[in-house]
């Protein structure tokens, strides 16, 4: 199979400088256009099989502040919030975190003949085409989402890639904000989303993530899903929706998800 542009980074690969981030001892040997590559999309995800730590590891000290400072998940109000004020149409919804690469799409710069978006993106002056597919049922999967909950995508790719990417997959204005790589805490070799920072009520919010890595600080928030490549029998989304369906009606998620867990 194919290997994917979306890359595992594994934490004894990394080597952090203060002035410029986490840098790979393979960067040493490979092209620089090639670790570009591989830098653009979202990566730092724990391999197939793998399970997030338990208990989940604790955030960095701002991000552990913020939490100390919320009462029974309440909602985290000033400069820390990432996400704008609630919209009118979603005052009451439970919002819901939806992750990009290989939960709603594929992208590879291999040429891909049945490719359903073609986007250029520009690195360090010269201009490349990312070839992505759609997962099969995301066009319904997104258009019922967005009529239960408020939707938020949150991906650990950069913004150069996944927004024009986003642009032509929410044709219908689904998400009500997008975050990248630069709302992410990087925290023992992963790009975390860490919800406390959205500035929304922890019982009223959720994570649609394949990597579990991403959701190590808030693991009961999350509804994984499988990743995804290019199997055109999948259903994983549709599989998905009736369970939304029910936790759109709960009022705290914690509960919907434990009650849906059979706990």
């Amino acid at each position: 199979m194919e290997s994917s542009v979306i890359t595992q980074v594994q934490k004894e690969d990394l080597q952090v400088s203060p002035k410029t981030g986490p840098v790979s001892r393979s960067a040493l040997k490979q092209p620089r256009s090639c670790n570009l590559f591989k830098a653009l999309f979202c990566c730092l995800r724990a391999q197939d099989g793998s399970k997030p730590p338990s208990p989940p590891p604790t955030p960095p000290p701002s991000q552990q502040a913020l939490l100390e400072s919320q009462e029974n998940g309440s909602v985290v109000k000033g400069e820390a919030s990432l996400l704008p004020v609630v919209q009118v149409q979603d005052q009451g919804k439970i919002c819901v975190v939806i992750d990009l690469d290989e939960t709603l799409v594929h992208s590879s710069f291999k040429p891909i003949s049945n490719a359903d978006f073609v986007v250029p993106v520009e690195i360090e002056g010269t201009t490349h085409q990312v070839y992505v597919l759609k997962r099969p049922h995301v066009d319904q999967f997104l258009s019922r989402m967005g009529e239960l909950f408020e939707c938020v995508l949150f991906t650990a790719s950069l913004a150069k890639y996944a927004d024009p990417v986003t642009d032509l997959l929410d044709h219908r204005g689904v998400f009500r904000a997008r975050l990248f790589r630069e709302s992410c805490v990087f925290h023992q070799g992963c790009y975390v989303k860490d919800l406390s920072l959205l500035g929304r009520d922890l019982h009223k919010t959720l994570i649609l993530d394949n990597s579990p890595a991403s959701y190590i600080f808030h693991p009961n928030n999350a509804v994984p899903v499988a990743s995804w490549f290019d199997d055109v029998d999948d259903a994983e989304l549709l599989h998905l929706l009736p369970l939304f369906e029910e936790l759109s009606r709960t009022e705290d998620v914690y509960e919907g998800l434990d009650r849906l867990r059979g706990h």
